[in-house]
């Protein structure tokens, strides 16, 4: 086995995933491993995706819209890979920002309402 590849049970060290997630990301297209009989092995380029996967998760985007965004690369190149994930980037600043705001209503909301209770409260 050539050192550039990790096999399945490195890859999911190597991302703290669990096997069922690592299979699944298969399953749906996101990771292609090479087989050879029962074992998978991952090359630098499933790993500079999973990378990208996980960054995209991370910052809310669906599998979907990830797995779309990978197509994209492969379809169209580089420009259109750029060009969609600054809309999708946009939309989700968008997202993340109310839910901030939400996020930042609640936590005065409730801080408001412990210091009344508080203060209702008999010493």
């Amino acid at each position: 086995m050539p050192d550039d590849r990790l096999s399945f049970k490195e890859m999911c060290s190597t991302f703290d995933v669990t096997p069922r997630t690592l299979r699944y990301y298969e399953y749906i297209e996101l990771l292609d491993p090479e087989k050879e009989g029962r074992s998978r092995y991952y090359t630098t380029r499933e790993l500079a995706r999973m990378k990208l996967i996980l960054r995209g998760r991370r910052y809310g985007f669906s599998l979907e819209e990830i797995r779309q965004w990978l197509l994209i690369y492969e379809e169209k190149g580089t420009k259109a890979q750029n060009d969609a994930f600054v809309e999708l980037a946009d939309r989700q600043l968008g997202a993340l920002e109310a839910q901030r705001k939400e996020l930042d209503d609640a936590i005065e909301e409730l801080r408001e309402l412990r210091s009344q209770t508080e203060a209702a409260s008999p010493s």
